[in-house]
């Protein structure tokens, strides 16, 4: 064998090695491409689902604020009509049409305003909220009992819708301290 043919041989066999290496090396850069292009679909997915879970929250933390405000208003403006009319009914002047038409009006839309909250939860604040609405209900029906009696006994009767109406105070204040709790809490469930 001369010179030539040996260089000849050890070229052929420098491009094979060659070859070889460069199909290995291409498809372990291939599956190492695949791999890092998996990774980086993966953690932008993450990402997408973690921001998407946040935007979410925000949005039904708002849903529930707005919820919770409402719920106040309606409560306040019931309690309002009853604080103005509560004298009139206790001095024996009975109540006119539209008087007590707003008083249901008012006692409706609380009953409405508690079933938008039930949409937003949490739990415990549904419940809250029925208990509001109940109480105020109470005292509603109460005055009523009261203006409707011809003659009306005025301890017993009055007693028993300043205790509603206590039950009433009571119930407003313990919703909207928890209410005021799970608003400022970041960590308050969605469901």
């Amino acid at each position: 064998m001369n010179d030539a043919t040996g260089t000849v041989i050890s070229g052929v066999i420098a491009f094979a090695a060659a070859v070889i290496g460069a199909v290995i090396a291409g498809r372990y850069a291939k599956r190492g491409a695949e791999a890092g292009g998996r990774k980086a679909v993966e953690a932008a997915l993450a990402q997408v689902h973690g921001q998407a879970a946040a935007e979410h929250w925000q949005w039904v933390r708002s849903q529930r604020h707005q919820s919770f405000a409402a719920l106040l208003a309606a409560y306040a403006a019931l309690d309002e009509v009853l604080a103005r009319i509560a004298p009139m009914v206790r001095n024996g002047a009975g109540l006119d049409e539209a008087t007590g038409r707003e008083v249901r009006e008012h006692a409706l839309e609380l009953q409405a305003k508690t079933s938008q909250l039930a949409l937003w939860g949490p739990i415990e604040a549904n419940s809250l909220a029925y208990a509001i609405m109940g109480k105020s209900v109470a005292a509603v029906r109460a005055l009523l009992h009261i203006e409707s009696l011809s003659t009306p006994s005025p301890s017993v009767e009055w007693s028993s819708f300043e205790r509603a109406r206590d039950e009433m105070v009571q119930a407003h204040a313990t919703f909207l301290q928890r209410a005021g709790e799970i608003i400022r809490d970041p960590r308050q469930p969605v469901g």
